[in-house]
């Protein structure tokens, strides 16, 4: 391309800027640290000669030169990738999960203590192009990820089972009225609002909170802010909020804040329920049936009685 010997890890950064929108989730997703990055993009674009990116405060925005480059970064990508596939060991299980807090990156974290010998490879993916995505796209073997979303059904070809209900508590910061609270019911959350950004892609996640809302009227914003949309900077601003709430996974490793509250939500307890999902070609692979057995085992089905999931999932964690 260009006559230039280029970094792939740079052109890969570049595309996962463009995709998230920011530097930080960016790296977020590619498991590298946001300096990292921008090394990277800075490299590239000392390359090419000129700027991708139009550095924002809380987001990065493709500059002319940048977006007519984009399409050429992905062909690029899609073919080193393919030439990789071509060679990779066959053995290994690529698994994607939300991210290295999420619980689907928790869960795996305690497979693979258990199974130190696996041949799997974690792929983190981001808001903007989920585990969902990924494995009906092929990019990935097997994902944790809501199984539902009534915009985009599974197709025929990805099995799914019920993984893990990641039961929800209310995030709040020490002035919100709520503070002193020791639970909140459910029926109570329509007094407030939420602020849950990475609902803010059209995604199964933003599906998920979508009925949540309808469910108990909690008001769901979703909207952009200066410090980013990272899970450190949505604690850092609810905690110095009297307003705002936000949603914490109890499998979630959610950054500690001192000015941040725990409230356990109850009656019924709101969870975001993750399935299993893999490919059909991916069936017979030596890696996945130990995986398969790990997760069912692991999987509290008497605990789905008391939780609140979207209606549509329910039949797939009850069974």
């Amino acid at each position: 391309m260009l006559g230039l010997d280029l970094d792939l890890s740079a052109v890969r950064a570049m595309v996962a800027i463009s995709e998230e929108g920011q530097f930080g989730l960016a790296a977020a997703v590619l498991g590298i640290s946001q300096q990292a990055v921008s090394k990277r993009i800075a490299k590239l674009e000392s390359q090419l000669g000129v700027p991708l990116f139009e550095r924002r405060i809380g987001n990065a925005a493709l500059t002319a030169h940048g977006a007519r480059f984009l399409p050429h970064a992905r062909s690029t990508l899609a073919t080193a990738d393919a030439a990789i596939a071509a060679v990779r060991d066959s053995r290994i299980l690529r698994v994607a999960v939300h991210g290295a807090q999420i619980a689907d990156a928790n869960l795996m974290r305690f497979y693979l203590e258990k199974h130190p010998d696996a041949d799997i490879e974690l792929i983190m993916m981001g808001p903007s192009t989920t585990s969902r995505d990924a494995v009906i796209d092929g990019r990935v073997d097997v994902a944790f990820a809501r199984g539902h979303w009534r915009a985009r059904p599974l197709p025929a070809h990805v099995t799914a089972v019920p993984a893990y209900l990641d039961a929800l508590h209310l995030l709040v910061g020490k002035g919100h009225p709520l503070a002193d609270r020791d639970h909140v019911k459910f029926g109570e959350l329509g007094a407030w609002t939420a602020w849950v950004p990475g609902a803010g892609f059209g995604s199964e996640v933003s599906d998920f909170y979508s009925r949540l809302s309808d469910s108990c009227g909690i008001t769901i914003t979703t909207e952009r802010h200066p410090g980013g949309i990272g899970f450190a900077n949505v604690v850092d601003r609810v905690a110095d909020s009297t307003t705002l709430v936000t949603f914490g996974g109890e499998g979630t490793t959610t950054p500690w804040h001192p000015n941040i509250r725990r409230i356990p939500i109850v009656d019924p307890t709101p969870a975001y329920p993750m399935a299993l999902l893999w490919r059909e070609p991916t069936a017979a692979h030596p890696q996945l049936s130990p995986l398969i057995d790990y997760i069912s085992g692991c999987y509290n089905r008497d605990a789905v009685g008391a939780m609140w999931i979207p209606e549509p999932d329910r039949a797939l964690f009850t069974r």
